[in-house]
């Protein structure tokens, strides 16, 4: 799996194509990706690499993870994250150097996880976009109710995974294959078409699309075979005029 990269997701904002469309994009800031391990498949079993994000006090890092990151010689931050490799997109990289948005071009498909925004306790219409129940003709109070949800005697349960009211939101999500729409490699930020899970200020992760949609390629139809050429029939001769018919 190629490499990808933690960043913090800034906003949405829009820019202009340049035949004058404008197109919403989510600001990503992936700057100061450290690279704090690197795991090969003889010593580790596998190949990735091991990259930390953000800021962290030292007074927040226990005594394991501190001599880890001294031996790296990087920062401490707030999210270590792994990312799964081949052996040779690990070649040029190095402990304690940095990962930029250079590894990422503009047109290309990449997969962004976040975590949606959380919305406390929601009711079925809400969470499930179940339709209201009449709110007239003697129903008292209950046009925004879920309804029945048990059984009969037997078995007299509800079933698990029943869709029913409770915690909405504040779940892991991925967004496949959104474009990049520009890189600003002075200020290390991605600018991706669409939207991005998570409020403003949250922590995301940048991969490659690993289920880039080929474009569909209708075969030629084969040609229909030539009919075979028919035999000439022989002319008839014209009947001469007085001839008799036998």
């Amino acid at each position: 799996m190629p490499i990808g990269l933690v960043g913090r997701k800034v906003g949405m904002t829009r820019v202009f194509t340049d035949d004058g469309v404008t197109q919403p994009v989510t600001v990503l800031d992936v700057s100061d990706n450290r690279v704090t391990q690197i795991k090969s498949a003889e010593k580790d079993g596998y190949a990735s690499i091991q990259v930390a994000f953000g800021k962290r006090r030292a007074s927040r890092v226990n005594k394991s993870l501190a001599g880890h990151l001294a031996k790296a010689g990087v920062e401490a931050g707030h999210t270590l994250r792994e990312f799964r490799a081949r052996a040779e997109d690990l070649a040029n990289l190095k402990v304690g150097g940095k990962i930029g948005v250079e590894i990422f071009k503009v047109g290309q498909k990449v997969d962004v996880q976040g975590i949606t925004i959380g919305k406390g306790f929601a009711g079925v219409i809400k969470r499930h976009h179940f339709s209201s129940n009449r709110a007239t003709h003697g129903n008292s109070i209950s046009h925004n109710k879920p309804g029945s949800t048990g059984q009969n005697q037997s078995p007299a349960r509800v079933f698990p995974g029943k869709r029913m009211a409770g915690h909405l939101g504040d779940v892991r999500r991925t967004i496949l294959n959104l474009e990049i729409v520009r890189v600003d490699a002075e200020r290390q930020l991605l600018l991706v078409k669409g939207s991005v899970p998570g409020s403003s200020g949250r922590d995301v992760v940048v991969r490659p699309a690993v289920k880039v949609s080929k474009p569909v390629v209708q075969a030629a139809k084969p040609a229909a075979p030539k009919a075979a050429a028919q035999p000439a029939k022989p002319a008839t001769p014209a009947p001469q005029p007085g001839a008799k018919k036998s």
